[in-house]
């Protein structure tokens, strides 16, 4: 198939046919890395198809020997911030497997949940003081009886209902905390926007007693947002909206795709996703038609790391293609009626691409969605490294603040 499309392309072409056979050559490279870990001589069959044409294929498409702070695509200011600060110090305590044991599985989350804690101090240290905000903290109920904290960050002064933001931190819906220097530093910065942001404690594998599999956090999430919602009056709010990095990607949109199911989606105004975490990993195969998971093999995850996490969620592998658990298998059932979506995706992100297509699937359904992709950026770097590109920071603040405020309730 590519020696094919590298014959058209080698015919004098027109500018629209030259654009389409390069679409169609592009394609047909995915085709033939698909399924399972991309091996070496499979990318170097690849690797000098585009010299013809004068141009070089991304990340590991281009040269299967790439790694992430070599790629020029890499914000340099990103590239420094890693070099001085490696992401992960310290060998993991088990062998990565695409075959894991579930207590393996616990183990390696539990040491990536180390690995964040390590860090606290140096979060905390460059924390800025918020003396604009006021901070307290709310507990309800969960579906089992059980208590969930809310942190609720607010301007000391503002008139009028303003805006609410659910924020469901990151974590493979299975570490770290709202508690966290990194979630604290973010919603407090949201609050400054004029919003008021709820926390959500959701109940996760290294935070509570006992395994805490899917769905217990989607469960308090949606316990969350329906607090949240029937208390608009009390707290003052215009409008409810959720938001999430990473896993909490996942499970603010799994959120909504709950609340569609079950006749409640009218609570939710709003849905602002980042890197969302919507694929899980079961087997040796790759995600099918997402180049972003053979360009940034490597980088930021790999598919071994990526079948850990999903064992600790999924412990039965009973969930593979659940949309509550991994919204990306939804079908038009599940989002037809859900509210206006945003997705944000990063260039060097292995997950850029289940983002940008699943917002496709939205549109398809008739919900408003849009996808955008953060060139020269890796995973979520405005919460991650908030002050190593500020103007990236700053403008994802004003855009969530805006879409907070453009929503319109739905009920």
């Amino acid at each position: 198939m590519v020696d094919d499309n590298k014959n058209r392309l080698l015919r004098p072409l027109g500018r629209r046919q030259f654009f389409a056979s390069l679409g169609r050559l592009l394609l047909a490279i995915v085709a033939t890395l698909k399924g399972g870990l991309v091996a070496s001589s499979e990318l170097k069959k690849s690797k000098n198809i585009g010299q013809e044409l004068d141009f070089m294929l991304p990340g590991k498409l281009g040269n299967p020997d790439m790694n992430m702070i070599d790629d020029p695509r890499l914000d340099r200011r990103i590239r420094d911030a890693y070099i001085a600060n490696p992401l992960l110090p310290e060998a993991p305590p088990v062998e990565l497997s695409i075959y894991p044991t579930y207590e393996d599985s616990l183990a390696m989350v539990q040491w990536m949940d180390d690995m964040l804690k390590g860090k606290s101090a140096q979060q905390e240290a460059s924390m800025p003081y918020f003396p604009d905000i006021t901070s307290s903290r709310e507990t309800i109920e969960g579906t089992t009886g059980h208590k969930i904290s809310l942190y609720v960050d607010k301007p000391k002064k503002y008139s009028g209902p303003i805006p609410c933001l659910l924020h469901f931190h990151g974590g493979g819906m299975s570490f770290s905390s709202a508690t966290a220097p990194l979630s604290i530093r973010w919603r407090k910065t949201l609050a400054q926007q004029g919003l008021l942001v709820i926390g959500v404690e959701f109940a996760n594998q290294t935070l509570h007693e006992g395994n805490q599999p899917f769905p217990a956090g989607l469960n308090d999430c949606a316990s969350a947002v329906r607090w949240a919602h029937s208390n608009r009056n009390t707290l003052g709010i215009s409008s409810v909206v959720l938001t999430g990095e990473s896993g909490g990607g996942n499970l603010v949109i799994a959120t909504a795709i709950k609340a569609n199911k079950e006749g409640w989606v009218n609570e939710i105004d709003g849905v602002f996703a980042l890197a969302p975490m919507i694929i899980g990993i079961y087997g040796p195969e790759l995600p099918p038609n997402l180049p972003s998971w053979r360009e940034n093999y490597g980088y930021m995850g790999n598919r071994p790391l990526v079948r850990m996490m999903t064992k600790v969620y999924d412990p039965n592998d009973e969930h593979e293609k659940n949309p509550l658990a991994w919204p990306f298998y939804a079908k038009d059932s599940d989002l037809r009626g859900l509210p206006p979506h945003i997705i944000l995706n990063y260039e060097l992100d292995l997950i850029r691409d289940d983002g940008v297509v699943f917002a496709q699937k939205l549109r398809a359904a008739g919900v408003d969605a849009t996808a955008m992709v953060i060139n020269g950026a890796d995973h979520v770097p405005e919460i991650a490294m908030p002050d190593t590109i500020p103007e990236l920071t700053r403008s994802t603040l004003a855009s969530i603040a805006a879409f907070s405020r453009g929503v319109q309730p739905q009920n």
